[in-house]
C-alpha cells in the first residue's frame, strides 16, 4: 500500500465499487448461477471490460468476509486480519476502544444438547432485536466488565465487553463457540494464550447468563459466539488512494469494515432498489462508491441456487440505473465465492469485471466463471486490483524514471 500511496495523482474521476457478496459458483447440472442467469446487462457490460477471476487469501483458501473484503479494497488480508466481532460491532454504531472485546452473536436452536439450525431459522430482524433488547434489559455486567448488546440483522447481533482498563494483546484469541454445521454440540469457550484466560472466563459467565434468560424459549434458544476480536488499527482508505469513498451496504458487518477503514457510511435501508437510490442521491459528493449487496451469498449458503440465480438477475435489472451515472470505472464482482453447491463459502476464484475507457475487451462474451477467465485480467491475487482501480482512474503516476 505504500507504493501505491507514493503514486497518486487526484483527479475527479468516479469509481463505482460494486460487491455482489458471494458471486462465485459451481455448476449444479452443467451451469453455475451465473451461468443460469438470465443478465444481458452485465453480458454486455462483460463483453467491452477487462474481466478476470481474482483469488482473496491464496489458492485453495477459503476466505471469510472481512478477509475478502479487505483484499478487495488492497489491504493483505494476512497481515490485516479483523474479527469479525469488531466489524459487526462497529458497524452497528458501537465506538470501540483497547478496553473492549466485540463478539458476533448467532441466535440459534438448540434441541437434546445438540443445534438443529445454526441460525434459529434466520429469524426476522424485529423479533431477534425483542430477544436482544431483552437480554439487555436483564444483562449490564460481568464481575465489573460491561456488557453492550447491539441488535443486527435477522438472527445477528453483537455483544461488546467493555472492561475497567486496556487490554493487553492476544486477549481476544479465544476461539468460536459455533460448530459450523447442524447436528453437533456447540464447542466450549476456550482461550487459546495465557493472556485471554480471563477474558474466556467471563464470556463463560456471560454465556451462562444469557442461556438462562433463554431456557424457556422452542427457538432461538441458545446463543452462538463468533470472531471474538479487539479493534486493529489500520491505513487510513481514503488518504492512503487520495479518495472521498462512501459505503452503501444494509448489513451491519461491511458498514463496519468501511468504517474501520475510514469510509464514510450511508444509513440505508432495505436492499438493492434502496442502493442504488442512495448511489444516485450522493453521487455528487464523493469519488468512490462502495456498493454492497447482500443476498447472493445468502442463497449460495442456504443451498438455494435458483434464490442465488434471481438474485443476480435482480441486480442486472438496475444495472442501466448504475451505468446512466457514467462512471469512469466500474467494478463488479464478488468478496469470495459461495456456490450453492456447498452451502458455504470456497476458495474458488472470484469473477470480475472492470470498465473503463482504457481496457482491452472482447475476450469474454459474458459475465460468467468461465468466460471471466477468458479475460485480459487472467487470475490474479485480490489484493492487486485496487491498483489496477487506480491505474484505470488515471489516479497513479509513473513508478521510477
Amino acid at each position: 500500500m505504500e507504493l501505491i500511496k507514493s503514486l497518486i495523482q487526484k483527479n475527479e474521476r468516479k469509481i463505482v465499487f460494486v460487491v455482489l457478496d458471494g458471486l462465485g459458483g459451481l455448476p449444479v447440472n452443467g451451469r453455475t448461477e451465473l451461468e443460469a442467469a438470465n443478465k444481458p446487462g452485465l453480458d454486455k457490460l462483460a463483453r467491452i471490460s477487462a474481466c478476470g477471476l481474482h483469488m482473496p487469501v491464496f489458492p485453495g483458501i477459503t476466505p471469510g468476509s472481512g478477509p475478502g473484503h479487505l483484499s478487495l479494497f488492497g489491504y493483505d488480508p494476512v497481515r490485516y486480519q479483523i474479527g469479525r466481532g469488531v466489524l459487526e460491532s462497529l458497524g452497528l454504531g458501537v465506538e470501540l476502544t483497547r478496553r473492549d472485546i466485540a463478539i458476533r452473536a448467532n441466535y440459534a436452536t438448540l434441541k437434546d444438547g445438540l443445534i438443529v439450525d445454526r441460525r434459529a431459522g434466520r429469524i426476522p430482524t424485529s423479533q431477534s432485536a425483542k430477544i436482544t433488547e431483552y437480554l439487555s434489559e436483564n444483562i449490564k455486567e460481568i464481575e465489573g466488565v460491561e456488557v453492550i448488546f447491539k441488535p443486527g440483522m435477522e438472527h445477528r447481533f453483537a455483544i461488546v465487553l467493555r472492561f475497567p482498563e486496556a487490554l493487553k494483546p492476544g486477549s481476544d484469541n479465544i476461539e468460536d463457540t459455533d460448530p459450523q454445521k447442524e447436528g453437533r454440540e456447540p464447542l466450549p469457550v476456550r482461550a487459546s494464550s495465557v493472556e485471554a484466560e480471563g477474558v474466556a472466563e467471563i464470556i463463560k459467565k456471560l454465556l451462562d447468563r444469557i442461556l438462562f434468560y433463554l431456557k424457556n424459549r422452542e427457538t432461538a434458544n441458545y446463543v452462538l459466539l463468533r470472531g471474538i476480536s479487539m479493534v486493529p488499527e489500520l491505513p487510513d482508505f481514503g488518504s492512503t488512494y487520495g479518495l472521498r469513498p462512501i459505503c452503501i451496504a444494509t448489513y451491519p458487518m461491511y458498514r463496519g469494515l468501511a468504517r474501520l477503514i475510514g469510509m464514510n457510511l450511508l444509513d440505508v435501508k432495505g436492499d438493492i432498489p434502496e442502493e442504488i437510490d442512495a448511489l444516485k442521491k450522493y453521487y455528487d459528493r464523493y469519488d468512490f462508491f462502495f456498493v454492497h449487496i447482500k443476498k447472493v451469498d445468502s442463497y449460495g449458503e442456504d443451498g438455494d441456487f435458483e434464490g442465488k440465480v434471481k438474485k443476480i438477475e435482480e441486480f442486472d435489472k438496475y444495472l442501466p440505473e448504475i451505468l446512466a451515472l457514467r462512471p469512469d470505472v466500474l467494478v463488479i464482482t464478488g468478496d469470495h465465492s459461495t456456490p450453492s453447491l456447498l452451502r458455504s463459502h470456497s476458495w474458488h476464484p472470484v469473477p470480475v469485471l472492470l470498465y473503463s475507457p482504457y481496457v482491452l475487451g472482447g475476450l469474454s462474451s459474458s459475465f460468467t466463471e468461465r468466460e471471466c477467465a477468458k479475460g485480459e485480467l487472467g487470475i490474479f491475487p485480490t489484493v492487486y486490483l485496487m491498483s489496477l482501480v487506480l491505474a484505470n482512474s488515471l489516479k497513479l503516476k509513473k513508478f521510477g524514471a
